[in-house]
């Protein structure tokens, strides 16, 4: 018989940094994990001393909820990572690389690239994804995310510009979408989302209805916007508005939405955003990695300052290149340091509500994931801190946002599961990965006709 008592999983010993309401940090700790929830935290002793279970000695580490990351690709680009060239512009990167690969990306590969995404964010710590809408075959990309044990949500690309590659009229699109959302229910470990490219690629019909589509099925839209000054002159040649001013004309704007990017934007535009509780994937190395005006447009700071939903991102293996998103927090607090010299508004304590409870707040999931609280999902980290990044220990929020990264993760759980276990993935044979991705990359240079540089 199983006693109340009864856990699967206990963690006992390390320093607990809950994110809850309070930001409660407990030294010593102890969280009991059961059916995949949490169901009891406080100190070591005590929850020794109440519960039973497999123990994991978490002494001499740092245990904070899973990082959120709102904005990744996971197709085509990760099996030819860090090949397209940054010495071009970025549009000649679309067009010459990214189109060409995505032509010549089979199912297979998709699943492929989803699974080696999935395998690095998780071994930095990030337990929850938001794929960015580059993907032909959403079931394989969900099933390579889940072969890793990740969690997040999926979609199909989208747009009905005529005369574009896999452009199709908008209801074949929202047809689509909605086909997604019907295999991926809501609250499942991979879940559906609408997900539309975006840009100036979409009608207003299909971002109106795309729109309408999220609201009825009580799910969540992302498409990117604005992260360069192409969208704004596409927009006002459109419209004469400018893009978030378009977007809020046609309804589209909301808590439902994800934009992605929203970099280059007027203060009218952050206010629209701030209004209709419109939320941001801000993905700051993609910016500096394409040069796209971040520090000369960009109002993320403010829109964070001011209690905006915004989550951080890492876009894609050839933009930010690594899906660390203790990286994108760090990067994210000193540019608005430093483009607001305001010391004080946003901190390390900042950077690591983004990376948790705010993300998890931005993309709808607050209510199971983001902290360590009662009755939450147990998507856990745990943090080595015996290595030198943690000798001697400081301020927790100062070192997990400044003084570490991804790479003193020792220990991941989702939804109550080991998935990353002595910093290496407990499901997935990384050596044969690595050679499948390797025969993969050959092969699809080769079919797109691109150099292998």
């Amino acid at each position: 018989m199983i006693s109340d008592k009864d856990a699967d999983l206990l963690l006992l010993g390390g320093t607990v940094v809950t994110q809850d309401s309070e930001r409660r940090v407990v030294a010593d700790g102890g969280i009991a994990v059961r059916d995949g929830a949490i169901v009891a935290i406080g100190t070591a002793e005590a929850i020794a001393g109440a519960w039973t279970g497999e123990r994991l000695d978490t002494s001499g580490c740092v245990v904070i909820p899973g990082l959120i990351n709102a904005h990744q690709h996971f197709t085509a680009d990760p099996i030819v990572r860090c090949l397209i060239p940054d010495g071009i512009p970025s549009q000649e990167a679309i067009f010459d690389w990214a189109g060409p690969l995505h032509a010549a990306v089979r199912p297979e590969d998709d699943e492929l690239s989803a699974l080696l995404t999935a395998v690095e964010c998780l071994r930095y710590g990030t337990t929850t994804v938001i794929e960015a809408g580059t993907v032909a075959h959403p079931e394989r990309v969900a099933a390579g995310m889940a072969r890793a044990g990740l969690r997040g949500g999926v979609g199909c690309w989208g747009w009905d510009q005529p005369g574009l590659p896999y452009a199709a009229p908008a209801d074949e699109v929202l047809a689509c979408q909605r086909a997604v959302l019907d295999a991926f229910p809501a609250g499942g470990l991979v879940e559906g989302w609408v997900t539309l490219v975006g840009h100036a690629l979409a009608s207003d019909v299909l971002l109106a209805g795309a729109a309408d589509l999220a609201r009825s099925h009580g799910r969540r839209l992302t498409f990117h916007m604005s992260p360069t000054e192409a969208d704004v002159v596409a927009y006002q040649a459109r419209s004469g508005l400018r893009p978030i001013q378009h977007l809020d004309r046609l309804g589209v704007l909301g808590a439902h939405l994800l934009l992605a990017h929203a970099v280059w934007m007027d203060a009218a535009e952050a206010e629209l955003l701030l209004e209709t509780r419109t939320a941001v994937a801000y993905c700051p190395w993609a910016y500096l990695r394409l040069g796209t005006g971040v520090t000369r447009a960009g109002r993320h700071a403010a829109l964070i300052a001011r209690g905006g939903r915004v989550a951080l991102g890492c876009d894609s293996v050839n933009a930010g290149d690594l899906p660390d998103i203790h990286r994108a927090a760090s990067l994210a607090v000193g540019l608005a340091r430093d483009m607001t010299m305001d010391h004080a508004t946003i901190t390390a304590a900042t950077g690591l509500d983004l990376m948790t409870i705010r993300g998890a707040e931005a993309i709808g999931m607050a209510e199971r994931i983001g902290s360590i609280e009662l009755g939450k999902r147990a998507d856990l980290v745990v943090h080595d801190a015996r290595g030198p990044s943690g000798r001697p220990m400081g301020r927790h929020d100062l070192t997990l946002v400044w003084g570490t990264d991804g790479r003193s993760v020792r220990d991941v759980l989702v939804d109550g599961r080991l998935v990353v276990r002595g910093g290496r993935s407990t499901l997935v044979d990384e050596a044969a990965l690595a050679s499948e991705a390797a025969e993969a990359q050959h092969r699809l240079l080769r079919d797109a006709g691109l150099p292998r540089v």
